[in-house]
């Protein structure tokens, strides 16, 4: 029974049903333990060794309380602590990490299991048409590592002109000159092809290719390039143009922030962790608006620990706004009107943005080369390559494997500012029968419209609208930090994201037409939405429709804690991320974006927590 259990662990053939449980595929024959996978039960071992302990008694008080291990939360727990007179508290609402997270290909899974928020949207009206309720899920990580657990590790930093237009809407310290050199602290890529002067080697995160790559994204890249786009560095000079994926990974494993900044902290006796703990209030004192502390639940019960310097708060875009205003921060009004006592009337919550795609557009092709998950597992020497020599088909991140990047407003231009993005998935919707229950899209829809490609191979390209126009909020549904905020992303409300994610669709037809893809015998997928059979098939007004009844999230919440300076009355935090009004308080994470870049944005959140850390040591006197 050991061995079996043993072999099933090690052969990683692992799917989740709808509540997170972890089960196996019982129709495969296990290749022998060989060993390099005995080596990997041992590196199993030894990894789940290496994250922080759990406090089980914590200090009365700490110099910093840290809010969230997640992607900008775990930069700084990690940075403060280097500073050995400092003693900091990170507090983290989930779990440890455990090692199968790290294999790319389960990316998508992650978001079925316990270390998933599982946030939605309340139902809209105008777009998540064909989902669930109208309502589209939102995944975050619930985990040490935050979402850089459960995203699809693409490392995309954004253009030179985000950083520009942050710092010309007055957030002095954020142009691209100032925020580069933290996207190289951070790096250490080791890269086949790179724009060498934009890279760095000697970081803590590593970025690397994805070692195995299938024909459709050589399809992919190949017909970008016939169509006249170039193959780039996406984080080189320009970033118009296409490529392979570079990723969050080493050695064919996911990097989590977990793993590159809070491993190397683990044996550091001024920092503390608690896991599994939830942050219900900051406790500002009123009279002197001062953060002095936090409670938080543990099993139940209530603590209170409190701080001498500041409490950093990293929850990300929707848990950073909500502790916020569960605190007293947030807009006079709302919190009058669930009894919340206000401190500081702030637009907390407000400017909700988020890279949207059009989510239907699947393509089917005439070889079984796509990533089918079934397939994948029926395999068993997917497994062995993968753990023998950090190969095959499970290093891919959740089956993403290339992008192209195009500005519309000038095109031709290589030095332009993508506001479209087109995301290469090398699977369908219909890659099993649970995958369009990940994302919540209706039953009915899939056996109408996807059912009958299941026994097919195909691809699934995203058109993405990298700066959205349309802008969403959250609040609180009450006063009960156990509920969860109500969250109305506001997709499609300014009709011209309608026009890019179109002009997405036109732009990949013409790749269509390309010989690379000839060569894969590749055909749009033209049974419509049922939602949209009032309109021809292909025309503009059919793909406007398409988006909003597949309203397709890239997980890339952000700007609900807006930067801006003292008298931008939209903002929530000045330039060097304190809450204006309140002392002892900063925010650190993507909720500070006053505008989303225009990329995935786990690179430029890190960047933040990279920045954000350098200010508070700053600030306090030391040098850095």
């Amino acid at each position: 029974m050991f061995l079996k259990s043993l072999q099933l662990i090690v052969c990683l053939t692992i799917i989740f049903n709808e509540r997170g449980a972890l089960i196996a595929s019982q129709n495969v024959e296990y290749p022998p333990l060989s060993e390099s996978m005995w080596n990997y039960v041992g590196e199993t071992l030894e990894w789940e060794s290496r994250e922080p302990k759990n406090r089980e008694n914590v200090l009365v008080e700490y110099d910093f309380i840290v809010v969230g291990a997640g992607s900008a939360g775990a930069v700084v727990a990690s940075r403060l602590s280097e500073i050995k007179k400092w003693k900091v508290l990170l507090i983290e609402a989930g779990k440890k990490a455990l090692h199968f997270m790290d294999v790319p290909i389960t990316a998508q899974l992650l978001q079925a299991s316990e270390y998933n928020w599982k946030y939605k949207t309340i139902p809209m009206n105008t777009s998540c048409l064909s989902f669930d309720e109208h309502r589209c899920k939102f995944p975050r990580g619930k985990v040490m590592g935050g979402s850089s657990v459960l995203n699809y590790m693409i490392y995309t930093r954004g253009n030179k002109m985000d950083y520009d237009n942050w710092a010309e809407m007055g957030n002095e310290g954020w142009s691209n000159d100032d925020v580069f050199k933290y996207f190289l602290k951070s790096e250490n890529a080791n890269l086949s092809t790179s724009d060498v002067n934009y890279h760095r080697h000697n970081g803590l995160l590593s970025v690397t290719d994805v070692p195995y790559r299938t024909p459709i994204a050589k399809a992919f890249v190949d017909s970008g390039s016939e169509i006249g786009l170039p193959v780039i560095d996406v984080n080189g000079k320009n970033q118009i143009g296409i490529n392979y994926i570079q990723a969050t990974m080493k050695n064919g494993r996911r990097y989590s922030t977990n793993t590159a900044f809070l491993f190397p902290a683990r044996t550091r006796s001024n920092l503390h962790v608690k896991k599994e703990s939830t942050v219900t209030r900051i406790i500002i004192e009123k009279g002197t608006k001062k953060a002095i502390g936090v409670e938080f639940v543990t099993n139940r019960k209530k603590y209170r620990v409190f701080v001498r310097k500041e409490v950093i708060v990293s929850g990300g875009a929707i848990n950073s706004p909500q502790l916020l205003m569960l605190s007293g921060i947030g807009p006079e009004e709302h919190l009058k009107d669930i009894k919340i006592p206000l401190i500081k009337d702030l637009p907390v919550g407000e400017n909700l943005m988020d890279h949207v795609a059009l989510g239907g557009l699947s393509v089917l092709i005439n070889d079984t080369i796509s990533l089918k998950t079934d397939r994948l597992l029926k395999n068993p020497f997917n497994t062995q390559d993968y753990i023998s020599n950090n190969y095959g088909p499970y290093t891919i991140p959740g089956a993403a494997e290339a992008l192209a990047f195009f500005d519309l407003d000038r095109p031709g231009s290589l030095d332009g500012h993508p506001n479209l993005e087109l995301l290469l998935i090398s699977g369908l919707f219909s890659d099993n029968d649970y995958t369009h229950r990940l994302f919540g899209l209706k039953t009915e829809i899939y056996n109408q419209v996807y059912k009958k490609t299941e026994n097919m191979d195909g691809f699934t390209v995203f058109p993405m609208i990298m700066r959205p126009k349309s802008k969403g909020r959250l609040w609180l549904k009450d006063a009960n930090p156990f509920h969860y905020p109500l969250i109305d992303p506001n997709y499609f409300a300014d009709e011209r994201d309608l026009d890019v994610a179109v002009a997405g669709v036109r732009i990949f037809q013409q790749m269509l037409k390309t010989d690379a893809m000839k060569k894969l015998d590749a055909q749009l997928f033209d049974t419509p939405l049922p939602g949209c059979v009032q309109h021809k098939f292909d025309s503009d007004a059919y793909w406007k429709c398409s988006a909003r009844q597949i309203s397709f999230t890239i997980y890339h919440l952000s700007g609900t804690c807006k930067m801006g300076p003292v008298g931008d009355p939209t903002a929530v935090v000045d330039p060097r991320l304190r809450v204006h009004g309140i002392s002892g308080l900063r925010v650190i994470d993507a909720s500070i974006m006053p505008e989303v870049p225009g990329a995935h944005i786990n690179a430029p959140t890190i960047m933040i927590g990279e920045k954000g850390s350098d200010m508070i040591k700053e600030d306090w006197g030391i040098r850095v």
